[in-house]
């Protein structure tokens, strides 16, 4: 559930801060010193609606804690910055963080690429970076030993590796589709993800009959979508988000034609749901949170989003 996998990721940080020796001077002058963490994410722009529902659901898990009594006895502060979904400006906002604000540890990171391109700055301060939301199998990987004797970057959203299988899964071992296509944004996050899918299929015999590349913004798929319909192809498989995704979905009811769209969990996002309206029906996609007050501990998250938001609908749920 969204509202545990915060508060294990936090409760996590400080186990990191304990073993980091961190707990030393507790209080100055008989106040207890604030824990600063950094959240950084795209709070504007396309990538937004992950953005921002990950920013709330820490606030929620923050300010429970809190509630709680803290973290080792003191308050935590949470220190917000938007990277605006670019490598460039995730760099940047990571940097100011540990050398400016002086933060002990860092939430969020929502695009592969931002991730990729910023936590390396966290990993040279021996700073702990918990990864909220970025789900590119790589994230994990790029300080491993023989090179690196200590990895600080951890994750807990659902990688691609997890997400591509269970994308083939459903079109091929649960529906026994044998011709699908491939399409994914030219982003870190999109190329990786068609790899994991490529690899996905490979473990199946397969190989798709089509893979088509689009560029953020690309308001158009139809020529794309005609090649993947003149290859036969029996469903699209997708990775990208939710603004291109629905120029796909609004593509094939344009084209009148009706195959499975099948994608990683940016599907579920809400860009994607109110760009393509009705034509978004359908659409599978792996999650790891569905939005309904099932046990108490939803139950209570979802009261506080409402009061925190004021509204009923997380912009996207597993994020």
């Amino acid at each position: 559930m969204l509202l545990r996998k915060t508060l294990s990721l936090v409760n996590a940080l400080a186990v990191s801060l304990l073993l980091t020796g961190f707990a030393g001077a507790a209080e100055s002058g008989g106040v207890p010193q604030t824990i600063r963490i950094g959240v950084s994410g795209p709070f504007t722009g396309g990538s937004s609606p992950m953005g921002v529902s990950m920013r709330e659901g820490i606030r929620i898990a923050i300010a429970e804690i809190n509630a709680g009594g803290g973290l080792l006895g003191r308050p935590v502060q949470v220190i917000e910055r938007d990277d605006e979904a670019r490598n460039e400006r995730g760099a940047q906002v990571v940097q100011e963080l540990l050398n400016k604000e002086g933060i002990v540890a860092g939430l969020g990171i929502v695009n592969t690429g931002v991730a990729l391109a910023s936590q390396r700055y966290y990993q040279q301060a021996r700073v702990p970076i918990i990864t909220s939301v970025a789900t590119g199998s790589l994230i994990t990987k790029q300080f491993l030993p023989p090179e690196f004797t200590e990895n600080f970057v951890f994750r807990v959203s659902a990688n691609d590796t997890l997400q591509a299988e269970m994308i083939v899964e459903e079109a091929v071992d649960r529906r026994g589709l044998k011709r699908v296509a491939i399409f994914h944004d030219a982003t870190n996050y999109g190329q990786l993800g068609r790899e994991d899918l490529e690899r996905a299929l490979a473990r199946r015999h397969m190989r798709p009959v089509l893979i088509e590349r689009f560029q953020l913004r690309q308001s158009d798929m139809t020529q794309a979508l005609l090649r993947a319909q003149q290859e036969g192809a029996q469903a699209i498989l997708t990775y990208g988000i939710g603004p291109e995704l629905a120029q796909i979905a609004n593509g094939m009811a344009r084209l009148e034609w009706k195959v499975p769209l099948i994608g990683s969990w940016t599907l579920a996002m809400s860009n994607f749901i109110d760009n393509a309206g009705p034509n978004a029906e359908g659409a599978r996609m792996p999650q790891t949170f569905i939005q309904d007050p099932g046990t108490p501990r939803r139950k209570a998250f979802l009261d506080a989003w409402r009061t925190l938001t004021g509204t009923e609908r997380i912009p996207v749920p597993p994020a």
